[in-house]
C-alpha cells in the first residue's frame, strides 16, 4: 500500500532515524551519519509521488476503512509488510514487528505539511534522568513509589501546536492604596491613601502557541512551555523518523478562543507589573484589543512518561527541546496529616510565647 515513507541506509539497509544528540540522520546498525539537507531532495521526491492521481485511490480507501472501523485506519510496513493499525491522525510511528520508523506522507503534505519544526534535543535516557530527579525531595511522597513504581512507557512524540502572531492594545483602571505607619508619643497612627492608577500600552505577540491535538491536555502541554523558537527550522519529514508524530484534529479556528485568552491574560500581566510600590493594587476596568496577525503550523518535541504504581496511572511529560518537566505524583496522607499536626503544633506553640511575652 502507498502513502509510507522509510528512510533506508546506503550503506546497509537498515533504517535511519533522527538522533537528537548530533542533530543528524543516524544508521543504528552501521552508525554512519547523514546530514539533514542530504535527504531533502528524496523527500521531495517522496511527496510528488505521493500527490500524483493514484493517491486518491489510497485515499478513498483509507476514508472507507475508517468508515468501517471508526477511527482506525490501517497501513503496511513496506520493509516487513506488517499491517500498522492506528488512529486516522498518526503522521509518524513505527512497525510493531520489525521496528522500522514509518511515516505517512499524506498526512504532512499539501495543506496539512507543517511550517516549522522543532527537533528534539534531549533523547529518552534523559527523559528518565529527568523523572528520578523529580522525585527526589518530595516529602509527602510515598517511600514505595520510588522503588515500586513502572515504567509503563516513555515515547517521544512530535505535538501539533498552532503558533500566533498578534498585536494587542491594552487600557487598564486600578484602585490601588498605599498605607503608612508612624507613632507620636503613646499613639499609633495608621494613614491609608487610595489612588487611581491608569496604565495604556501596546505590545505585539509571536509565537503564541496553542495545543492543536485532542489527545494532549492543554494545561499538560502549557506547564512544560515555553519552547524556544530561534531553534525552530522549516519543516522536514525526516526529523520524525524514529518519532511519533500526529496531525492536528483541532483546528486553528477551534484554537483562537484559547489564543486570544493568553495574549489577553499576558497584556494584561505585562501592564500590572509597571505598577508597583503600593500595598494593593485591584483592577476596576480593563479594555484589551486584539488585532490577529499570522498563523503557523508547527510540530514540537515533547517526551511523555507514563508509570504504574498501584493499579493506578501517572502521566508525566517533558519539554524536549528545554529538559522542563512536570507531572502529578501520589501524596502519602499520613505523612500529611502529621506534617499539618506538627505545623499547627508550631503556630500554637509561637502564639503563646508571643502572647506570653506581651502580657
Amino acid at each position: 500500500m502507498a502513502g509510507i515513507l522509510e528512510y533506508k541506509c546506503p550503506c546497509c539497509g537498515g533504517a535511519i532515524t533522527f538522533d537528537s544528540r548530533v542533530q543528524k540522520m543516524k544508521c543504528p546498525y552501521c552508525d554512519t551519519e547523514f546530514e539533514m539537507d542530504t535527504l531533502r531532495q528524496f523527500e521531495e521526491e517522496q511527496i510528488q509521488e505521493e500527490e500524483r492521481p493514484a493517491w486518491d485511490a489510497f485515499e478513498q480507501e483509507r476514508e472507507e476503512m475508517a468508515d468501517d472501523t471508526g477511527e482506525l485506519v490501517s497501513y503496511v510496513c513496506e520493509s516487513c509488510g506488517g499491517e500498522i493499525v492506528a488512529d486516522r491522525t498518526m503522521a509518524s510511528s513505527r512497525c510493531p514487528y520489525c521496528d522500522n520508523p514509518v511515516i505517512v506522507m499524506k498526512q504532512l503534505s499539501g495543506v496539512l505539511k507543517p511550517d516549522l519544526v522543532i527537533p528534539f534535543r534531549l533523547d529518552k535516557e534523559a527523559a528518565k534522568e529527568k523523572l528520578r530527579h523529580h522525585l527526589k525531595g518530595k516529602v509527602l511522597l510515598p517511600r514505595e513509589f520510588r522503588t515500586e513504581h513502572k515504567i509503563e512507557e516513555v515515547k517521544g512524540v512530535y505535538v501539533p501546536f498552532w503558533l500566533f502572531d498578534c498585536e494587542a492594545e491594552a487600557d487598564i483602571r486600578c484602585r490601588g492604596t498605599r498605607i503608612r505607619h508612624w507613632r507620636s508619643g503613646k499613639y499609633e497612627y495608621t494613614e491609608t491613601s487610595h489612588y487611581l492608577i491608569s496604565r495604556a500600552g501596546e505590545m505585539a505577540f509571536d509565537f503564541v502557541p496553542v495545543d492543536g491535538s485532542e489527545k494532549m491536555a492543554n494545561d499538560l502541554m502549557e506547564s512544560i512551555e515555553p519552547f524556544d523558537y530561534q531553534g525552530a527550522v522549516d519543516f522536514q519529514t525526516a526529523y520524525l523518523a524514529g518519532y511519533l508524530a500526529d496531525k492536528y484534529d483541532v483546528s486553528s479556528a477551534e484554537c483562537y478562543g484559547r489564543a486570544n485568552e493568553r495574549i489577553a491574560a499576558s497584556a494584561e500581566r505585562m501592564l500590572m507589573d509597571t505598577i508597583q510600590g503600593y500595598a494593593a493594587c485591584v483592577p476596576e476596568k480593563k479594555d484589551i484589543r486584539l488585532h490577529r496577525g499570522g498563523i503557523k503550523y508547527a510540530l514540537l518535541p515533547v517526551w511523555i512518561l507514563h508509570t504504574k504504581y498501584k493499579g493506578e496511572l501517572y502521566t508525566f511529560a517533558m519539554n524536549g527541546q528545554t529538559g522542563k518537566f512536570v507531572g502529578n505524583l501520589p501524596m502519602n496522607k499520613g505523612k500529611a496529616f502529621a506534617l499539618c499536626g506538627s505545623v499547627f503544633a508550631a503556630v500554637t506553640l509561637l502564639t503563646f510565647l508571643i502572647t506570653l511575652l506581651l502580657f
